[in-house]
């Protein structure tokens, strides 16, 4: 069977790897060992061959590509929970950053997003949302791709200009709620977003790939500046996890995940989540398991996870909470609520009592029936438990199996640049209209010139009225009626008969 060694209480509590896709939940106050359990557990799933994504928040997980350094203490907490082999060492680690300074850029494009996560980022109401849908179906519709801001702000530069044939087509649009739209977009691209948004596009193949030793691949998001603008954490968040839904085949329960997904300081990801949304995540969370797919929430209190997504989380530590005010002493009661009694332990007095590097631990056997909660001592991790050096992570950079797949952007023809010369062409078509318009009208004037001077207009006489009158008072014999039917004739353009 294969499994994790997470720690040990009376006897050792693993995890099932069978069960690992059942997701799970690492819970405690600040400074309890959190973090350090989500290593440990990381680097577990890695040596057994299974890719891993984590969101380092804080830049303290980044330890986990350098190795560790054993001390008197550490090999104490070794051979007190029994790990057999334990040595120090790195593990192989992919760095990635949405603003590509800390590691490889990670980004997706406008079209990739949606409206309904897009919406959210730009915190956007509902009558404003339903106008942003209007984008994406006219993009659409003109065949136009939406791959950056530049794409979108082109987009909505079009509505604003041909708004009321658009509204008669798709539906009302408000100027004041399209210009908000707008400076919406003006604030995300300030926030980081002009980077996440463009190509290439990450390739969820390789968030998923294992090194020539068969380890798993730690993919370790830098987001500790993505942690300054919550809804684009949370939103990009939603979007991985939805891509992955919509993607991976169904695998039901296999030996080992496929992927597990890490997220650190959970609750933002909750936090102002409109219902529909929320749905959506319940769902994901409730099928992506059978692609193969753990996600793993870490945060402060159990209840900063909606209960109906707490509800889907089989493995469980948590870790020491203090009950020192209402707000902890009810999260307190609902970490006790939520493990398998022990008739041993008084799980609410004992969440109180916890030292550091000690979890109160409930793990997934056999048929996914979650054991006994354990007071358990966590097992140390064998990479360094503290962040790494700029240049350390600059050597892993470098070595990086990625390469400079992501590295350079790649700005192809899309919506800006066919709006841009859509505009340019009729620019162009105006020019010459005005030019040949020109040319016309002094012909027309040249003509009209000429014609004034034979026929007259209204208000003065032409020149062949003034000869046919002084022809007509001056002959009268029929040579001068000849005469004047001869000129009249080649001025008309008439034969004339004697």
């Amino acid at each position: 069977m294969n499994t994790l060694l997470i720690g040990k209480g009376e006897q050792q509590a693993h995890l099932n790897l069978k069960y690992a896709n059942r997701h799970g939940l690492i819970a405690g106050a600040t400074g309890t060992g959190k973090t350090v359990s989500l290593m440990s557990i990381a680097e577990g799933f890695s040596r057994q061959g299974v890719p891993v994504f984590i969101t380092d928040v804080k830049g303290d997980i980044s330890g986990l590509a350098m190795a560790g350094t054993a001390n008197e203490k550490l090999l104490q907490r070794v051979a007190q929970i029994g790990i057999e082999g334990y040595q120090n060492e790195a593990n192989p680690v992919v760095l990635w950053d949405l603003a590509g300074i800390q590691g490889h850029p990670l980004r997706t494009t406008i079209s990739e997003m949606g409206p309904t996560l897009l919406g959210r980022i730009l915190e956007l109401n509902d009558t404003q949302s339903s106008i942003l849908d209007i984008v994406f179906q006219l993009a659409d519709d003109q065949g136009l791709l939406l791959l950056d801001l530049d794409d979108l702000r082109a987009m909505l530069a079009l509505v604003a200009e041909e708004r009321k044939e658009i509204s008669a087509k798709y539906g009302l649009i408000s100027a004041q709620s399209l210009a908000a739209i707008q400076r919406s977009v003006l604030g995300l691209e300030r926030d980081g977003g002009k980077d996440f948004f463009g190509e290439p596009a990450l390739q969820l193949e390789d968030l998923m790939r294992t090194n020539l030793q068969g380890r798993g691949i730690i993919n370790l998001l830098a987001a500790n500046k993505l942690i300054l603008t919550p809804r684009l954490y949370s939103s990009f968040l939603l979007w991985l996890l939805s891509e992955l839904f919509e993607n991976l085949p169904e695998v039901g329960d296999p030996e080992k995940p496929k992927l597990v997904f890490f997220i650190d300081e959970a609750h933002l990801l909750f936090e102002g989540c409109p219902p529909s949304l929320l749905k959506r995540v319940e769902q994901i969370m409730r099928l992506i398991r059978s692609k193969g797919v753990g996600v793993y929430f870490c945060s402060q209190f159990p209840d900063d996870i909606p209960s109906e997504i707490l509800g889907q989380l089989g493995n469980r530590i948590q870790h020491a909470l203090r009950a020192y005010t209402p707000r902890d002493q009810k999260a307190v009661k609902t970490a006790a609520e939520t493990f398998v009694p022990n008739p041993k332990l008084v799980v609410s007095e004992v969440i109180s009592q916890l030292a550091v590097g000690e979890a109160l631990v409930s793990m997934l056997a056999d048929k996914g029936v979650p054991t006994m909660v354990e007071r358990a001592l966590i097992a140390p991790p064998r990479c360094r438990m503290g962040p790494a050096t700029n240049e350390e992570l600059q050597q892993v950079r470098a070595q990086s199996p990625i390469g400079g797949k992501y590295d350079n952007a790649i700005n192809r023809e899309s919506a800006y640049e066919l709006l841009n010369q859509r505009r340019s062409g009729n620019a162009t078509s105006n020019t010459t209209a005005t030019v040949n318009d020109a040319q016309t009208g002094q012909k027309t004037e040249d003509q009209g010139w000429f014609s004034e001077l034979i026929f007259g207009n209204k208000r003065r006489q032409g020149l062949a009225q003034t000869l046919s009158k002084q022809a007509a008072r001056t002959v009268g014999s029929q040579l001068g009626k000849q005469i004047l039917r001869g000129i009249l004739g080649g001025i008309l353009g008439k034969s004339s008969r004697r």
